[in-house]
């Protein structure tokens, strides 16, 4: 077996199958590549190709059925699930296209809500996020409730509550996916801020626009990742 090297990330021959009433479905085939500190990578290609179950797998939500996956040096795949959520907690920040914010709970609360369940002192947390909202300019909505806000303020909410427990990697799926063009090319221009500022992201999109803007793009097609992108499905 290969060992990891230097990579954030690393995956080799990740493959994954869902059985679901004796159908076996092949989400992914053979996936291998790398993530470097620093990196800002998309991951595009049609509805359906598997990006989003590779984010899954990236952010420790799923297992792979086959392969090897390292993060910071460390496989991952065998974890226990306690281990896997203290990793996640500590090093993966997550951007959802649904910006899954608490309604309940204030701005503030919302980008608090993860340096909690990790333990963090009282006023680390509070430096910390404020730090993060006025990182993305929402400072000034901190004891607003998520249906206060337009979806625009809500994601970046959601990305200050990604960037508040200094992750090692940010997974965005779909940042832009419920914005409208305006709101959707600001997130993308704060997304590019981040990473101006060291933040290593990896974001899934399916339009081609928005991959264009990562320094690098890694293409799937039909669960596999192929050299450029397929406009239609290859001639059998």
């Amino acid at each position: 077996m290969s060992t990891p090297n230097s990579s954030l990330i690393r995956l080799e021959n990740v493959t994954k199958v869902f059985y679901t009433d004796e159908v076996e479905t092949h989400a992914l085939s053979s996936v291998g590549f790398e993530i470097h500190a620093g990196e800002y990578i998309s991951i595009a290609g049609p509805s359906g190709c598997g990006k989003s179950t590779l984010l899954s797998i990236l952010g420790l939500l799923d297992t792979p059925t086959e392969g090897e996956y390292w993060l910071n040096g460390e496989a991952v795949a065998n974890l226990r699930l306690a281990e896997r959520a203290r990793i996640r907690n500590r090093q993966v920040g997550f951007i959802f296209q649904s910006f899954n914010l608490v309604g309940d709970l204030t701005v503030y609360e919302n980008v608090e809500l993860p340096l909690t369940y990790r333990g963090t002192d009282r006023a680390e947390r509070k430096q910390r996020v404020l730090e993060s909202l006025e990182k993305v300019g929402m400072a000034h909505r901190a004891k607003h409730l998520p249906a206060q806000l337009s979806g625009g303020q809500q994601q970046r909410v959601a990305v200050a509550r990604a960037i508040a427990g200094e992750p090692s990697i940010l997974l965005a799926d779909e940042p832009t996916g419920n914005l409208d063009s305006v709101n959707g090319e600001a997130v993308m221009k704060l997304l590019s801020d981040l990473h101006q500022a060291g933040s290593t992201i990896c974001m899934v999109t399916h339009d081609q626009r928005y991959a264009g803007k990562a320094g690098k793009e890694i293409h799937l097609f039909d669960g596999r990742v192929v050299e450029q992108p397929h406009l239609n499905p290859p001639a059998a």
